[in-house]
């Protein structure tokens, strides 16, 4: 979106968040992945390189998750303010304008 209509709409936080939402949604897809081949690996050296890819899967969900924690975008442990965050993102996006 064009930085100038994301300011004055007031997207530009949401922006971020949406971007940042995909990000971990794949790095949770990249978890279950990695695990999953790990348990299936043929030879102990691929299954060892399979787990040290799964470790810094994990890493790496765990700084997102955390980073989104700290922006208020992620509320992993308070579903309830999760679900309410959501709702507000989606009044956000039904209620923008179109061009």
């Amino acid at each position: 979106m064009n930085s100038i209509i994301e300011n004055l709409t007031g997207m530009d936080a949401i922006s971020d968040q949406v971007v940042a939402m995909d990000l971990l949604i794949a790095a949770k897809s990249g978890v279950r992945n990695y695990a999953m081949a790990a348990t299936e690996a043929g030879t102990p050296e691929i299954k060892e390189m399979l787990t040290r890819h799964l470790e810094e899967a994990i890493e790496m969900h765990e700084q997102i998750s955390g980073y989104m924690a700290e922006k208020g975008w992620y509320h992993a442990w308070d579903t309830n303010e999760q679900i309410q965050l959501n709702l507000t993102n989606m009044n956000t996006a039904l209620n923008l304008p179109t061009l």
